[in-house]
């Protein structure tokens, strides 16, 4: 059968190379790819938002099934436009897509199906939204409504901060239209958890717990970025809670969406805080996450094309999804000033001829070819796996791989997993 990948990123460079395992799959196309992807899949110089032409190409290029990585082309609705041309695509419809592109929209479907979460209010104009962050206290949390490539997170510790945040997104429109609206939010205290799932709009079937890293400096330091690495399965992930996050979450979301009439087939990401032992819902993701899907995916043991197939065909229930007894830690390297202002073109050496063996992954997330050089071509430039029997192997083979490659103004976090490391090993 032919694929055909969308995106760019580190995410789609870990799809594609999963898929490309695949003894079913005959050809496989990333749109538009990277340095890293080309060594795997053609690369096709289409953007992932220009849906026409990406229908355009899957049609003559006869494409059996289309796997969306990054959210804006589902949120722009591409889901609907090849399911009217009945073409197989994997990744849910616009309607569906609205639990990740707007925060509002996510937190009042919650509230009505009482799934756990921060209280929260949303505003469109700023003096109502001071009146009302005026009552509340500090720590607390600003949120941009729409899509903001996980940035658009500020966890204010003062209310001036808070304050500033509102100016900057309702005023200075620092976010676009993304920041049109905003969430102001509970500030929850506990650690994160990231629980994906597969879902056909019925079946849910949860993958490994991961935990990702958002902040840019080691302890947990600075801005929010889209995410500077993650491991799995993430030890904070024990059965108990994952059957908690499973009946208190995953299972009511998707069935609260069918009942909508938007059922949501594809994967439903959770962030969660937990607090105290218990999930709450910090934000749900329409797609595969970024960097946990470069942990998750090494992991898998099932064939990822036979998962995706039975959630576009409604038949999730009829498979088995099998997972490897082992842990990864992913470790993204990024270009100097990011989240901020960043260098683009700057040349990238000590990368290994081949970029994804054995139990070391160097996923391409920001790259491009120029000349015979691989340049630097993003934020997020390359995300390096370590796989191993424990978190120990793992980290040491991913650092390792780490400190061989370099680009000026290079940035990593030295302390990715460290928790894993005090809280032991959750493989079950």
């Amino acid at each position: 059968m032919k694929v055909l990948v969308i995106g760019n990123g580190g995410r789609e460079h870990a799809l594609v190379w999963k898929i490309a395992q695949s003894p079913r799959v005959t050809k496989l196309y990333c749109a538009p790819g990277n340095a890293g992807i080309e060594q795997l899949a053609t690369c096709v110089a289409i953007q992932a938002d220009d849906i026409a032409g990406l229908k355009a190409f899957v049609v003559s290029e006869k494409i059996d099934l289309t796997v969306v990585g990054p959210e804006a082309p589902l949120a722009a609705g591409i889901a609907d436009e090849f399911r009217k041309a009945k073409l197989k695509i994997f990744g849910p419809t616009r309607a569906a897509a609205q639990l990740e592109s707007s925060k509002t929209f996510s937190k009042e479907l919650m509230a009505r199906h009482h799934i756990p979460t921060a209280l929260s209010q949303s505003f469109t104009s700023l003096e109502p939204a001071l009146a009302y962050l005026d009552r509340q206290r500090a720590p607390i949390v600003v949120k941009a409504d729409g899509l903001a490539q996980g940035k658009g997170v500020i966890v204010a510790t003062t209310l001036e901060q808070a304050r500033q945040a509102l100016v900057d997104m309702l005023e200075k429109k620092t976010f676009g239209q993304s920041g049109s609206r905003v969430v102001i939010e509970e500030f929850l205290d506990g650690e994160e958890l990231t629980i994906m799932a597969f879902t056909d709009g019925n079946t849910v079937v949860p993958m490994l717990p991961a935990q990702d890293h958002k902040r840019v400096g080691d302890g947990d330091t600075g801005p929010n970025t889209g995410g500077m690495g993650a491991y799995a399965p993430a030890p904070l992930g024990s059965p108990a809670l994952r059957a908690a996050v499973l009946e208190q979450v995953l299972r009511p979301v998707v069935a609260a969406m069918s009942k909508a009439g938007s059922p949501f087939a594809g994967v439903l990401y959770a962030g969660l805080m937990i607090v105290k032992g218990k999930p709450r819902v910090l934000e749900f993701n329409a797609r595969f996450g970024d960097p946990e899907t470069e942990v998750i995916l090494p992991l898998l043991k099932t064939d990822l094309v036979d998962v995706l197939e039975a959630v576009v065909e409604h038949r999730l229930d009829q498979l088995t999804v099998e997972w490897h007894n082992r842990s990864a830690v992913c470790v993204v390297m990024t270009s100097g000033g990011y989240p901020g202002v960043y260098p683009t073109g700057v040349p990238i050496v000590g990368l290994p001829e081949k970029v994804l063996s054995g139990d070391v992954l160097v996923y391409h997330a920001g790259t491009k070819r120029q000349g015979r050089d691989v340049v630097t071509a993003g934020g997020r430039v390359l995300g390096i796996t370590g796989v191993g029997e424990h978190f120990t192997d793992a980290m040491q083979r991913a650092y390792e791989m780490v400190r061989m490659i370099s680009f000026e103004g290079c940035h990593y976090r030295s302390d990715i997993a460290q928790r894993a490391l005090r809280t032991g090993i959750a493989h079950t």
